[in-house]
């Protein structure tokens, strides 16, 4: 059985591609704004630490992550609590919240790709992510990206690639 695809291919209006996530949490925007920004939180989904200078062409420092370098990335936007992007990886990451009624967040994630082969690897990648971060906003745990490649990635993966996502991309950690 094919495991269910939360993510959305598309091309923005700018002719990149992209892939995109949305959820609903029972949280204020505030507390999902530091799910997102504070660098304890976002490592808890996240699959690396994320230390942000939060204003536009801030640097990024991301740590901890075994399958990337250390490496830094840059601030593109922040609008605190509605909407948070940087680059990371050669890819953009786009957070964008929106208070719904005080009490709940939609919180939508675009992964502006750089090559549109890693749409399905990370597409699948976010899968697993947001499985964490939804286990977290309930208060529960899933260990998510830390569990390298025992995560329920390659189910994520396969399904992407069947559902006609562009593939292609090499799988960092993955045997070759």
């Amino acid at each position: 059985m094919a495991a269910d695809l939360t993510g959305t291919y598309l091309t923005l209006d700018d002719g990149r591609p992209a892939v995109r996530f949305s959820r609903v949490y029972d949280h204020a925007i505030d507390r999902v704004w530091r799910f997102v920004t504070d660098p304890d939180e976002l490592a808890q989904w996240f699959p690396s630490r994320a230390d942000f200078d939060l204003r536009p062409g801030g640097t990024v420092r991301f740590s901890g992550d075994p399958n990337m370098p250390e490496s830094t990335g840059t601030v593109v936007a922040v609008d605190p609590p509605r909407h948070l992007s940087f680059e990371w990886g050669g890819d953009e990451l786009r957070f964008d919240l929106e208070e719904l009624d005080g009490k709940r967040t939609r919180f939508t994630l675009t992964n502006v790709l750089g090559e549109e082969n890693t749409a399905d690897r990370n597409g699948a990648g976010w899968e697993v992510c947001l499985s964490a971060l939804d286990a977290k906003a309930r208060g529960a745990s899933f260990e998510g990206p830390h569990a390298g490649m025992s995560a329920p990635w390659r189910e994520y993966y396969e399904a992407y690639v069947e559902a006609g996502i562009p593939s292609g991309a090499p799988i960092p950690g993955a045997d070759a």
